[in-house]
């Protein structure tokens, strides 16, 4: 009796999957730092040849993803891209309360109070409120994508609800980085918060949010090292945990810092 070995897709589906994945990381590429790009920057970036990412980036535009910028070769985000984004944010509830948690946590404790959503791969800053009327303002531009090393990852990784797409990031960063960060990841899960610096001379302190589904967003404020303190006896820390408490509340949903630590598989 023969063995049949599974048959593997047609070229022209590989093809497809390969053409769907590079938009994305296209797509990736803009963020608050970098609002256009042109063909050139992109092939550096994706190590593409500069047709390659040209026949790209006029599909993308034809397609609505992407629109050509003021300026000769460059592109910006596409209108269907804002509609997509809009309707996904509109579609977070924690989005419509947070704003006025936030403005109570950013006068109480004279911070900026700073709301954050998983993407794709890390949080994304979706609403800051900043406190004007201190003397040092740490401002926090909306869209900006966190690194894994934040506080707000490192409180979305702890209680991520897909621990095994967690552990593939993780991953991707070099062993001693990748332990260390492990290592963290696992205090925050005994601790409930996470207090960390990211940036040189900026501390941010966070703590997540729940809906019934499980973590929807994280809670922070941030400020600079000689006024945010880190520890765990923080009046900044309470207001921050009281606040992700209250989000949590009225989302419906069940604060797990005040239950069973997770732990890591």
């Amino acid at each position: 009796m023969k063995s049949s070995r599974p048959s593997e897709p047609p070229k022209g589906d590989q093809a497809d999957i390969q053409a769907v994945s590079r938009v994305s990381q296209i797509l990736a590429l803009f963020e608050p730092g970098t609002p256009e790009l042109s063909t050139g920057e992109v092939a550096d970036r994706l190590n593409l040849n500069r047709t390659t990412a040209y026949r790209y980036c006029t599909s993308l535009v034809a397609a609505g993803l992407l629109e050509r910028s003021s300026e000769p070769g460059r592109f910006i985000p596409g209108g269907l891209l804002l509609q997509l984004g809009a309707f996904a944010i509109g579609r977070r509830r924690v989005v419509n309360l947070a704003p006025r948690h936030l403005q109570a946590l950013s006068r109480s404790t004279q911070m900026t109070a700073v709301l954050s959503l998983w993407g794709l791969t890390g949080p994304v800053v979706a609403r800051a409120e900043e406190d004007t009327a201190t003397i040092v303002v740490v401002s926090v531009r909306v869209g900006s994508h966190l690194p894994l090393n934040a506080a707000q990852s490192k409180v979305f990784v702890a209680y991520h609800s897909d621990q095994l797409s967690m552990e593939r990031l993780l991953a991707t960063l070099p062993n001693t980085p990748r332990e260390q960060l492990r290592k963290e990841i696992d205090a925050v899960r005994a601790a409930g918060h996470c207090s960390a610096s990211s940036t040189p001379g900026v501390v941010a302190v966070a703590a997540p949010v729940f809906d019934e589904y499980g973590i929807c967003a994280t809670v922070a404020v941030i400020g600079t090292d000689n006024t945010l303190s880190i520890s765990d006896d923080a009046p900044e820390l309470r207001q921050v945990v009281d606040t992700a408490r209250q989000l949590t509340n009225e989302l419906g949903g069940s604060y797990l810092p005040d239950k069973t630590p997770l732990t890591r598989p």
